[in-house]
């Protein structure tokens, strides 16, 4: 895996260190040479995702025993890494494999996860989180989407938006409430089937300032039944799960934040260097290279925090207020530090033709999802 210095992290063995350049590869042949195209459709090709399984660039954490790669989170990191090097935030696999997988994985019965989890390693099947509403983003207690136990099945009802993934999903984790007069003890999670769902629609796939090519969705459950048996984990124990697996997801943006800013820098330093301003390359001005020494700064102090959260997460030592630590400043930096890459190119940064340009749109969403940053100070706040 490449970083801004050039040096493996630590927690990158030579297994992971394989599967980076697998990686890598992979999102320079089958994804960057698309851009304009997924970003016109809005959505990565299926055959992207079948290409990625068929690599084992899918659920790598996942247990051989269901399909995965039988690794551990650093080498979902690995692959996240490289995505975000490359530039790409279209397909949804952070969350596909970051995010839903290890759900089915900690809470799924035997039978749940023999059913969904070698699909999704695969890329037949497309995970996706049905967490935010349009009444409830970050406040998860207040979810208005509704299951009603009836025989056996659940009558699900509610909405949905902002869901990554959603217009191609196949299987969605709902959060839902079960029990709504006992507050955070009556969330429950469901697991629902998109084929053959009468009920169950997806809106628009929302326009946003970046990430073009995600398939960021709307989605509507009226009267959808889903078996009982697809309940994960047990009735009214969904927000303790969340609450304990967020960190995760929070990892994974310090993941993407840190692989993108060194990906920023790196293309800053060799326009600088090539560019000529007054009869001399743009470096040789004596703030151009103060500039980007801050950065360069900025970014391994950056890479330095992540790696050893990283480290601590696989050692499941990572506690949630570090974590918490590691979204906001990371992607704050993420946000600063492709700012102020762009402006080093003038006006050829604001050119979605060049890199920064993409970067830079794509890193703000990072500031609001997963927990919006100052959600992240709130909770930091709490431990001390």
């Amino acid at each position: 895996m490449s970083t801004a210095t050039g040096a493996r992290p630590r927690w990158v063995d030579d297994e992971g260190a394989a599967l980076g350049a697998v990686a890598r590869d992979f999102f320079q042949a089958e994804v960057v040479p698309h851009f304009e195209r997924f970003d016109r459709q809005k959505y990565v090709d299926r055959e992207v995702w079948r290409k990625a399984g068929a690599l084992g660039l899918l659920c790598c954490e996942v247990p051989e025993e269901y399909g995965g790669g039988g690794g551990t989170f650093a080498h979902d990191a690995v692959v996240f890494s490289e995505q975000a090097r490359s530039g790409d935030t279209g397909l949804g696999n952070p969350v596909h494999s970051g995010v839903v997988a290890p759900y089915l994985v900690a809470y799924g019965s035997e039978k749940q996860k023999a059913r969904w989890l070698p699909g999704m390693a695969t890329g037949d099947i497309i995970g996706a989180v049905g967490m935010s509403e349009p009444g409830a983003g970050t406040d998860l207690k207040n979810v208005r989407t509704r299951a009603t136990r009836s025989g056996d099945h659940y009558v699900l009802n509610g909405s949905k938006t902002f869901i990554s993934n959603g217009a191609q999903c196949d299987l969605i984790i709902v959060v839902a409430k079960t029990d709504p007069a006992a507050g955070r003890h009556g969330i429950s999670l469901l697991v629902l089937e998109t084929a053959d769902a009468p009920g169950f629609r997806r809106g628009r796939v929302l326009d946003k300032l970046g990430m073009h090519s995600q398939d960021t969705s709307e989605l509507f459950f009226d009267d959808v039944l889903v078996p009982a048996e697809n309940l994960l984990g047990e009735e009214g124990a969904g927000f303790g799960m969340m609450m304990r697996d967020l960190p995760r997801e929070r990892l994974v943006i310090g993941v993407n934040a840190v692989a993108a800013m060194e990906r920023a820098l790196e293309e800053s330093i060799a326009y600088t260097k090539t560019r000529e301003v007054f009869g001399a390359p743009l470096f040789s001005m004596q703030h151009v290279k103060f500039e980007l020494a801050e950065l360069a700064t900025i970014v391994r102090a950056s890479r330095v925090f992540l790696d050893d959260c990283v480290e601590k997460f696989v050692a499941g030592t990572l506690d949630p207020a570090t974590a918490s630590m590691a979204k906001w400043w990371l992607s704050q930096n993420q946000c600063d530090i492709t700012d102020r890459c762009l402006q080093l190119f003038g006006g050829y940064g604001y050119m979605r033709e060049y890199l920064v340009s993409r970067l830079y749109a794509d890193a703000r969403a990072q500031k609001i999802y997963g927990g919006a940053n100052e959600v992240m100070k709130d909770l930091i706040s709490r431990s001390l």
